[in-house]
This record gives C-alpha cells, structure tokens and sequence, in this order.
C-alpha cells in the first residue's frame, strides 16, 4: 500500500459521515463500501493528487469503496492523455468490475475525457465491443462513453448502431442509457 494511498484513506475516514452513507447508499445501489464523503472533499483530493500515477488510480480502484473509485477516476481524467494506449488498458479492465450506475458514468464520462479528441477510433471499437458483452455494465459503459460524440454528427451513424443494438435490452440501467444517448439527439447535442 502506498503513502499515497495511506493519505487518501485518512482523509476519507476523516470525513466520512454516516447520513452521507446512507444518503449516497439510496442514491447508488449496490454493495460497495461507502465512506460518505461529499464531491468537494473528494474533488479536494483529486487537486492534491492529480499529478497522481496510473499506479496511484489502479491502487485507488482495488481498495473498492465508492469514494476511492471515483478518485481514481478524476485522476485519470486530469493526467490520463500521458499515456492513451495505458490509459484505454486500464479503462478496459475497470469496466469489468463496475458496480453501479455512479461508477460506470464516471468511467465512460470522465476517465478517457483527455483522449475524447485524439482517440476516438480506439474508443468506438470498445464501445462496440462493450455493447454486445453479457455485463450489463459494459453494455451501458458503451452508450455513455460515446455520449460527448453526441454533440458531433460525424459520429452520429456509429453512436446510433450501438444505440439500436440496444434498445431491446431488458436492464434497466441500459434502458436509461439508450433514453439519455436519444434525448441528446432530439436536443441537438
């Protein structure tokens, strides 16, 4: 365990709050571990340690709570772009171990946002992967990384194959996503 890590956790357990737990445990389903830390504490710590290591954000993934997840995520955000190719690899292995719908948005909105520009070819062939995989998350994973193309009608033919693959789908976490990736369509977006 890193010195970073070892930080990290104190801080979280500092501020952990037992109304934020059970607030954030209604807001999120599942059975993560859950501190109950707010977003600005959380973005407080993405500021100390943005310039954080791949090594730091997989360290952040593997000790499972939801807050730790969603700091990985941020970090990677800021300094992912350093090494697309490390970064898509990391992304790929994160997807399998979603767990709810917090996560899964933050990784296909937030994670890849250094590359969205420079790595769209590699990030429509996940999706296509993702959206025909037996995890429900990845299915939606699919539709959400691909929804910052949505304000690119070049990308609109691809984005609507994935949709259209889909919108049959009996989950409803990917049934929100297909109605979101559509309502940003009818908005112009």
């Amino acid at each position: 365990m890193s010195q970073q890590l070892i930080e990290i956790q104190r801080v979280l357990t500092a501020k952990a709050n037992k109304n934020n737990s059970e607030f954030f445990l209604k807001m999120v389903p599942g059975r993560q571990k859950i501190y109950g830390v707010k977003t600005p504490d959380l973005n407080l710590l993405v500021q100390q340690y943005k310039t954080g290591s791949f090594d730091l954000a997989r360290e952040l993934w593997e000790s499972g709570a939801l807050e730790e997840k969603i700091i990985a995520i941020k970090i990677m955000e800021k300094t992912g772009k350093s090494d697309p190719q490390k970064l898509l690899s990391l992304f790929k292995k994160f997807s399998t171990e979603v767990e709810n719908w917090a996560v899964c948005d933050g990784l296909g909105m937030q994670f890849l946002r250094g590359i969205v520009k420079t790595h769209s070819k590699e990030i429509f062939a996940i999706a296509g992967e993702f959206n025909r995989s037996k995890n429900p998350w990845q299915r939606r994973l699919s539709l959400v990384m691909v929804e910052w193309y949505t304000r690119d009608g070049s990308h609109h033919t691809e984005i609507k194959k994935l949709v259209k693959n889909l919108e049959t789908d009996d989950e409803y976490y990917v049934k929100k996503a297909v109605t979101w990736i559509n309502r940003n369509f009818t908005k112009g977006k």
